[in-house]
């Protein structure tokens, strides 16, 4: 008996290696080679390419593509319907999968409904990619990214609260009560 538990409608192909307590719903299609850790969730309508390897507890929500080259830590949050891609220039009639470019998102990162992540570029951890954002550059740690191309507004606590950081570059989850640090233009907790 399996230990994950996947849909009849969904497709798992052989040569998977999916963790324990791991559910897989409707229509969803899991391609050989894939890694989806322990206690993964993987909505409706989701492609996951091959070699994409998933950490523990990932959420993928409704109609997700997640192409060959994508990595994402323990953790991950992906919205309903976001999108990698995974070449920089795609044609139908020229084959470029030798150009994949690969995408990592840092543990407990959060990437909104509707969004899209241009490939080569890593999303780092607990950062908030806002709904619809396009990213098209790094996102560091802890960064809240939105719009098209995603730009930085601000901050974000692992609970995923908004930081408001003092003049002595300090601030504090209004959730956690876990304190950050902001120096250089890269946040720490501390």
């Amino acid at each position: 008996m399996s230990e994950y538990f996947a849909h009849e409608t969904a497709i798992v192909d052989e040569g998977c290696e999916i963790g324990k307590g791991t559910k897989i719903w409707h229509f969803s299609h899991i391609m050989p080679g894939c890694v989806l850790g322990e206690n993964c969730n993987i909505g409706q309508n989701v492609v996951v390419s091959p070699k994409v390897i998933l950490g523990r507890n990932v959420k993928v929500q409704n109609n997700v593509s997640i192409y060959e080259g994508v990595t994402c830590d323990d953790d991950v949050f992906l919205g309903p319907s976001m999108v990698f891609t995974n070449v920089i220039n795609p044609r139908s009639a020229v084959n470029r999968k030798n150009e994949y470019l690969k995408t990592h998102v840092g543990k407990g990162a959060s990437i909104g409904a509707n969004a899209t992540i241009v490939c080569g570029h890593n999303i780092g951890q607990f950062a908030f990619i806002g709904a619809g954002a396009v990213v098209t550059k790094e996102v560091p740690d802890y960064a809240l990214v939105v719009g098209n191309p995603a730009r930085h507004l601000g901050w974000m606590s692992e609970f995923g609260q908004r930081l408001e950081f003092d003049e002595q570059g300090t601030a504090t989850c209004s959730e956690s009560k876990e304190k950050y640090k902001l120096e250089n233009n890269q946040v720490t907790k501390i």
